[in-house]
């Protein structure tokens, strides 16, 4: 549910955040882990920029794989996860052990889930996509057999089995790209929760500084030459020459840079077409 605020200060004349509906606030102590030390950097230089540590928080260990086979487990709790944008759920399994797994859509707390073979097709299941009707709604989709969901992850996202041809599947991603996948790859059945994250506005900078993003600079803006390509006097009559540049020279902006010769034959319908 997204909250309004009176325009009582800058900061919060366009904010818009979203008011969780979770059922617990503190997270299982069994299954969080310290993000320590610095963020984007290696032996203290800097090779990812525009990344900071940001507010303190505990990384959440989710179960992308879905392996605890013909074991129900029940929700225990719905939780915020401050490293993702959907929620999260806390599964307590008949054997006594809890893992998070990634919150579908109307998903609530009692509800039964459960991975295998042989499930219901209802949200929070997971199978393989063998076992999946054609036209289903999934997430969490595993890339590769037993190597756990990459695909299909972020809030308000799914994706859509077209079919299945042998021992390939074809799936239609968030991105609109179709792809192929093996048939023995688990997903899980179901939208993602927090659909609305798109709708927020977080109404200052010092906000994005708390979620560990720092300030990025256009390359025209900057004025010595030495620092970007663009730099100069060419903030009003473009960048001064025919192709964009990265910082360090190379071109960008529309040159494709990822060779995928190995996984070419995997895209049945690129995203960009």
């Amino acid at each position: 549910m997204l909250k309004n605020y009176k325009p009582k200060t800058a900061g919060t004349r366009n904010k818009k955040s979203i008011v969780f509906e979770v059922t617990n606030n503190k997270p299982e102590k069994s299954l969080i882990r310290p993000l320590n030390g610095p963020a984007g950097r290696s032996n203290g230089r800097i090779s990812v920029r525009h990344k900071s540590r940001g507010a303190k928080k505990f990384y959440r260990i989710i179960d992308f794989k879905r392996n605890k086979f013909d074991i129900p487990g029940k929700i225990s709790s719905i939780e915020y996860d401050p490293n993702r944008g959907s929620l999260i759920a806390l599964v307590v399994y008949k054997d006594g052990e809890k893992r998070y797994i990634i919150a579908p859509e109307s998903i609530t707390v009692g509800t039964i889930v459960m991975s295998g073979e042989k499930v219901e097709f209802t949200p929070g299941n997971a199978t393989r996509i063998a076992n999946i009707p054609v036209g289903t709604q999934i997430h969490n989709i595993e890339l590769n057999p037993n190597q756990g969901g990459s695909m299909a992850r972020g809030a308000g996202n799914f994706a859509i089995l077209m079919a299945k041809e042998g021992n390939m599947a074809q799936i239609k991603l968030p991105s609109g790209e179709y792809k192929k996948v093996s048939v023995e790859c688990m997903a899980t059945i179901g939208v993602v929760s927090n659909g609305e994250l798109r709708n927020r506005r977080l109404g200052k900078a010092g906000i994005n500084r708390h979620r560990g993003v720092r300030p990025s600079v256009r390359g025209v803006a900057m004025a010595n030459p030495s620092d970007h390509p663009h730099a100069g006097s060419y903030k009003d009559n473009g960048i001064g020459m025919p192709s964009p540049k990265s910082p360090w020279g190379w071109k960008t902006r529309g040159v494709k840079t990822r060779t995928r010769r190995h996984t070419n034959k995997f895209i049945v319908k690129d995203r960009r077409k």
